[in-house]
């Protein structure tokens, strides 16, 4: 069962929404059923607070409680100011008008949150990573999901660095999982490299977390979305996998844009939904396959002045360093957790290790509130972010200059 539909030209509206999840909620749920929303955390774009209102709207009556588990992955936990804003609501309004909604925060590193559901055998593995790997690794999810008699993903699909395409049960994994399959499965987009990986749908990664959410011995179901800036392009709604496969087909065809030529210098502007850098690396990746050889891609975001509030003091360790750097060297390294390691080398890009020398394909330059010192130390470039003007920058693409507003999302490629 897939119910939904996608636009590349206009915008469903809120009736549409609720029209649409009014019908899944009749194909899916049974009377007294319990059910966990998964939805994401603020560091994706997408109407969470429609959508949450139209859940609500369309079940609270039908249930005694209405449970989201945010998705964090290894981010942060939210506070619950935090979450009232990302559901569009205010701690006062919850308790008055939406006093059947629960959010609980996933913590990654607490092993009495965490249950083991299965193993990936040596052997399954090296077939699916094509031999890049070939140890068993451990596949653990937040234990709250035995709770409950089935699972609904709420969530959206970009281009992505690791699998591909984000969405559908990337949001149980790494979204509510532990770190020996987190660490893994962005170990092996690392060695894939972003450039090979990002916007397929069809990838290794993927086939890690999807074999990884078979394990689940309950239902599992995404309402997919697809945004345009603040709203839906598109929405389905059905098994995980066919969900999402119809929304990562439309992403594909709005969330990518083609440049006749690559660039010498390019400024990505990061959100303030990126409030580190472990997040506001995303402004590297998505831009990645437009610089130039020998280019510099500069991050320019004031607001960010910590590289990673979970990962720091390891990054400030190991440093940003393509791939061939930890390659070349994995008895120094192999202990270091593989996720920490991939962010490190998707924010450096392509580039080779030889000779102990090492030589990155292009320059990235921070623009923020991290010092100079740090920048040397974790070895990326600093650019004073109060000399940057971004007018300046602006319809200079002739001059082989490119400015982004506001990256992170939208995946650039050139058309040759």
């Amino acid at each position: 069962m897939l119910i939904g539909s996608g636009y590349y030209n206009r915008c469903l509206s809120e009736d549409e929404v609720r029209h649409i999840c009014a019908e899944v909620f009749e194909h899916l749920l049974k009377q007294g059923q319990k059910i966990l929303f998964i939805i994401p955390d603020h560091t994706r774009s997408a109407p969470i607070d429609m959508m949450f209102k139209v859940v609500y709207e369309l079940l609270s009556s039908k249930m005694d409680h209405l449970d989201f588990l945010i998705a964090l992955g290894t981010h942060p936990p939210m506070s619950q100011t935090m979450i009232c804003e990302r559901v569009g609501i205010t701690q006062k309004s919850q308790l008055e008008k939406y006093p059947k909604a629960r959010f609980f925060n996933h913590h990654w590193n607490d092993p009495e949150q965490l249950m083991h559901i299965g193993t990936l055998g040596s052997s399954e593995l090296s077939e699916i990573s094509n031999g890049l790997m070939s140890d068993s690794v451990e596949v653990t999810i937040n234990r709250m999901v035995m709770d409950y008699d089935q699972l609904i993903i709420i969530g959206p699909t970009f281009p992505h660095e690791v699998v591909g395409f984000s969405g559908g049960c990337k949001y149980l994994f790494p979204g509510i999982s532990g770190a020996e399959i987190i660490n893994m499965f962005h170990w092996l987009g690392a060695l894939i490299t972003n450039l090979e990986i990002i916007g397929k749908a069809d990838t290794p990664v993927r086939q890690v977390i999807d074999r990884s959410a078979q394990f689940l011995q309950i239902p599992v179901h995404c309402i997919s979305l697809v945004v345009t800036g603040d709203h839906l392009a598109g929405l389905y709604a059905g098994s995980w996998n066919e969900a999402w496969r119809k929304a990562a087909q439309l992403s594909e065809k709005l969330h990518i844009i083609y440049k006749e030529h690559s660039f010498r210098r390019v400024l990505s502007c990061a959100p303030d939904m990126y409030d580190d850098l472990w997040t506001g690396g995303k402004c590297m990746y998505k831009l990645e396959p437009v610089v130039a050889d020998g280019g510099e891609l500069i991050i320019y975001a004031p607001h960010i002045s910590e590289v990673s509030v979970t990962h720091g003091e390891i990054i400030k360790k190991i440093g940003y360093h393509v791939r061939d750097y930890f390659t070349n060297q994995w008895k120094r390294f192999h202990d270091f957790p593989g996720g920490v390691l991939a962010h490190s080398t998707h924010v450096k890009g392509v580039g080779t290790y030889r000779n102990g020398i090492e030589k990155s394909r292009i320059r990235v330059t921070l623009a923020t509130s991290i010092p100079e010192n740090v920048c040397n130390q974790i070895n990326l470039g600093y650019l004073d972010p109060a000399s940057i003007h971004p007018e300046d920058w602006m319809n200079r693409e002739a001059d082989r200059i490119l400015y982004i507003k506001k990256a992170g999302e939208m995946l650039y490629r050139l058309k040759q």
